[in-house]
């Protein structure tokens, strides 16, 4: 049985992310359009990297209580890096 709330709320952005991803996949099917599909896949370029961060941002808080003030610091630096690394793709 799940207990723990972190866990919880990780994998229901997980699941959130892909339901949305496969929402989109099935919107580009039915509207058949390569313009609109470009769109729908932009918005998801936005969305996408923000679930990750949110995900990431709770997993750090989870573990903030077993976790020096170090480790995290450069969790959130590994993650900052992430997006900076991939800014301009």
């Amino acid at each position: 049985m799940l207990k723990n709330h972190t866990i919880i709320t990780m994998a229901g952005l997980r699941i959130f992310s892909g339901l949305l991803e496969v929402c989109a996949a099935l919107l580009i099917l039915r509207l058949n359009r390569v313009d609109t599909a470009l769109r729908i896949n932009s918005v998801l370029a936005v969305i996408g990297p923000t679930i990750l961060l949110a995900g990431i941002m709770v997993g750090v808080v989870g573990l903030s209580d077993r976790l020096p003030l170090t480790r995290l610091l450069l969790i959130y630096g590994g993650a900052f890096l992430i997006f900076w690394g991939t800014r301009r793709l």
